[in-house]
């Protein structure tokens, strides 16, 4: 069995959303051919709570080097952690290339400076390497148009890393066709050069386990209080406000349209602040404000524990999915809503790979957008109290076998055909 090394900046007890695209993996790679062993940095050295419940759904065999990384006390002087750590994971990878345990080296980024450690090891000792695109590097997101910014000077940055830390890449990867074509684009010669594959995250039964096992209470929200409580878990992506604001809109007509449905309705956003650690760091809440539909919302900014928001997930009344105006984004957190088998209302862009899939599957109520099409709020508040009131969903008309294709073992399995074909290729090179 080849040993396949996952390079990712920040892995569980992080609760962090991307370390679930290595945990995930790490399940299911031995099933496909590949060993999977886990680079990434100690976690004394993670500004962010740790979440130990998801640190416990870990399988106790996966070989994980945790490495040193650059201090931030007592001066915080670089935050990222890809650049704290890169001196570290590059030793780590070196020392496992030496001792010829390392067939492929396959980077997760963000963090983006992560993704130079692949070329770095090329360099040195020849080993194969691909980079799979959690999100975009190269983009311009809100903040990127004022110059010298640090939102601008990312940007500039990743124009100019990018090309050097793909140009000998074997494969290239990321949750939908999107997050990488731009990338083919900049660099041509990948496409004849590097394997490619798309794979959302997808999701795990056995997160739920636990659980259904041992059922326990939920925090945020009482289930039996009579309302009806929608939950949305996770961050608010910074093109998503533009739909937050229309689904507000819409709840501030059916306050006035149907008052006393509007009143059972409470919808809970929980790790949407400012940072994963400010429990006062509201994005949401001024919106709510603004449009005043505060009695119907509750922020929690400060991020809960993975375990716990799969327990709230299976108690809501629905849960609530907002996307972006990008098309590229496909929301992760799709996939544990569905496993849950609670009604889902889900704003996705037309484009976007999570709105085929729960449309296919009858898993939610989708009501698709593009970036010039945003949802009327009139015909929002009428699918909003539709939904409400008889959604229609029923777990037994879910065509869970096309849910079967995005299961984490499925997506592994995409992986599992990638790493094989791209390991030839670079093989065929040498010889």
């Amino acid at each position: 069995m080849k040993n396949v090394v996952l390079v990712a900046a920040h892995f569980t007890p992080s609760n962090l959303a991307g370390v679930h695209r290595s945990r995930l993996w790490a399940q299911h790679l031995r099933e496909v051919g590949w060993n999977p062993i886990i680079v990434t940095t100690h976690y004394r050295h993670y500004e962010e709570a740790l979440d130990w419940d998801l640190h416990g759904l870990v399988q106790a065999d996966l070989e994980v080097i945790r490495t040193a990384a650059l201090l931030t006390k007592p001066l915080r002087v670089i935050g990222d952690i890809g650049v704290r750590g890169l001196p570290f994971h590059y030793r780590a990878l070196a020392q496992l290339a030496k001792q010829g345990r390392m067939d492929f080296l396959h980077v997760t980024i963000p963090s983006m400076f992560s993704g130079l450690l692949g070329r770095m090891v090329h360099t040195a000792y020849g080993t194969p390497y691909g980079i799979d695109y959690i999100d975009p590097w190269v983009h311009e997101w809100p903040g990127t148009e004022k110059r010298f910014s640090k939102a601008w000077t990312s940007a500039r940055l990743g124009e100019l890393l990018e090309p050097w830390a793909v140009r000998d890449a074997s494969l290239i990867t990321g949750v939908a066709p999107l997050y990488y074509e731009d990338v083919l684009k900049r660099n041509p010669h990948l496409r004849s050069q590097a394997v490619t594959a798309a794979m959302p995250y997808g999701g795990s039964e056995s997160d739920f386990d636990t659980l259904r096992r041992e059922p326990r209470a939920p925090t945020l929200f009482d289930p039996k209080d009579g309302r009806f409580h929608m939950l949305y878990a996770g961050a608010m992506l910074p093109r998503g406000y533009p739909i937050l604001e229309r689904l507000f809109q819409a709840m501030a007509l059916l306050k006035q349209r149907e008052p006393e449905l509007a009143k059972k309705l409470h919808i809970t956003f929980v790790g949407t602040g400012k940072s994963p650690n400010d429990p006062q760091g509201f994005n949401v809440q001024p919106y709510a404000e603004r449009i005043g539909v505060t009695d119907m919302v509750r922020e929690h900014p400060a991020r809960v524990p993975y375990v716990e928001v799969l327990n709230h997930l299976l108690h809501a009344s629905a849960t609530l999915i907002v996307g972006s105006t990008e098309p590229h984004y496909t929301p992760s957190k799709s996939f544990q809503a569905v496993q849950a088998r609670r009604p889902m209302l889900a704003l996705l862009h037309e484009a976007s790979t999570a709105a085929d899939f729960l449309q296919k599957s009858n898993a939610a109520t989708v009501v698709t957008l593009a970036e010039e099409r945003l949802p009327d709020p009139e015909q929002l508040a009428t699918t909003l109290a539709r939904f409400m009131r008889d959604d229609g969903y029923d777990p037994s008309r879910v065509k869970w076998e096309l849910f079967e294709e995005y299961s984490a073992r499925s997506t592994t399995r995409v992986l599992g055909k990638a790493l094989d074909e791209a390991y030839a290729r670079a093989q065929h090179g040498r010889s």
